[in-house]
């Protein structure tokens, strides 16, 4: 059974959005050729920080916007089949995933829930720049994806809105 009475603000919400809705005839396709792989968390808005629109772009989001290897995989989906020719990765300030070492989530968690987490990697960044420049090259270096695949990074910062290309370290 559907548990209604948890989601029912989630479900009213969704009625109301349909109301108005009106089918753009989207493809799937990314008509910009775009895939954005960002953080999951809920202060990033990546369509509007980019300028685009619904059907413009890919969105891939996980916690710290780390290039795992289900993001190689959806990349691969996305640039044989969905039209993307171009990938930005942006992870974002104070994110939650760069507070702190794999060791002290894992305890964190453990303390808040008494759930041990440690047979999951967590996939924390120390230094913010040294994981996009290693994400970055894993994508560039994947043996799947196509050679010409231009991949660029970017930080964005929650306060201004603002992307910050990133030239390296």
């Amino acid at each position: 059974m559907f548990p209604n009475d948890v989601f029912a603000d989630v479900i009213s919400a969704n009625q109301e959005f349909a109301k108005d809705f009106e089918d753009q005839k989207l493809t799937g396709r990314a008509k910009q050729g775009l895939a954005i792989i960002t953080c999951m968390d809920s202060r990033i808005n990546p369509l509007a920080m980019v300028g685009m629109n619904p059907g413009d772009v890919k969105i891939l989001r996980n916690a710290g916007a780390r290039v795992t290897d289900d993001v190689l995989r959806t990349l691969v989906l996305a640039t044989w089949l969905l039209n993307v020719n171009r990938i930005l990765v942006i992870p974002h300030t104070e994110c939650k995933m760069a507070s702190g070492t794999e060791e002290q989530v894992h305890k964190a968690i453990f303390e808040s829930s008494g759930i041990d987490t440690r047979s999951i990697e967590i996939r924390t960044v120390i230094d913010q720049e040294a994981a996009l420049a290693i994400d970055i090259q894993r994508i560039r270096s994947f043996h799947l994806l196509p050679e010409n695949i231009v991949v660029g990074g970017a930080i964005y910062d929650v306060h201004t809105g603002l992307i910050k290309p990133f030239n390296g370290i």
